[in-house]
């Protein structure tokens, strides 16, 4: 089990804090609204209201003290911010926040956020990608440049070997894990390049975007 605090409850946060405890761990949620508090005070192990942008608060709370930090309130840029310092100065292990704009994103990075999320951007992304070409069946942005895509084995890939393809070589990404037949339970990491790829096979690669792009067109 691991300790979280989950600051900010809009829908975002709401969705974290529940999640994360409902998967066994304990869960500190904070919010300046007394309403938001009360609506999630069943389903969290902790829930207080309390100003997260005053150091003395997160101190009193102990947040020191927790595994990771997700500042989830990302309305207010400069708010934000203030969190993201009180929770670095105060030592957390790590700081999860969310972003709103692409600005916002940059700030969060160079005052120390150990990782930002930007939920509607890479939903965003994500649609957009499976909208382009029917074989996309899933994408997660790793960076600006780098991204993982799965993709149902394209007709020209079935029945030849990773060895055969030249995938790297031709393409410029990495075939990390075949999901064999589509089927969740039957994952391959690393396929040797001996891996013949099957009709029903599922593609997990890894590469730039710009590269990633060209498998659309197979």
């Amino acid at each position: 089990m691991k300790t979280y605090v989950v600051i900010g409850l809009g829908r975002f946060g709401t969705a974290v804090a529940t999640e994360l405890c409902r998967l066994g761990h304990e869960v500190l949620a904070i919010d300046g609204s007394e309403d938001r508090i009360q609506n999630i005070a069943d389903q969290v192990t902790h829930a207080v209201a309390g100003d997260a942008r005053d150091p003395a608060v997160l101190r009193a709370l102990g947040v020191r003290n927790y595994d990771c930090a997700i500042v989830a309130a990302a309305n207010d840029v400069g708010s934000s911010a203030l969190v993201t310092m009180n929770l670095k100065e105060l030592g957390v292990k790590k700081v999860i926040c969310k972003a709103q704009s692409h600005v916002h994103w940059k700030v969060l990075q160079k005052i120390g956020a150990d990782m930002v999320v930007f939920p509607e951007y890479e939903m965003g992304m994500k649609l957009a990608q499976n909208l382009s070409s029917s074989n996309i069946l899933n994408f997660i942005e790793l960076s600006e440049d780098y991204g993982i895509v799965e993709l149902a084995a394209p007709k020209s890939w079935q029945g030849r070997s990773i060895r055969d393809l030249n995938v790297r070589a031709k393409y410029k990404v990495n075939i990390i894990a075949i999901r064999r037949n589509g089927n969740e339970h039957d994952l391959q990491m690393t396929p040797g390049a001996d891996y013949v790829i099957g009709p029903e096979d599922v593609v997990v690669t890894l590469g730039r975007y710009e590269d990633i792009d060209l498998l659309h067109e197979l």
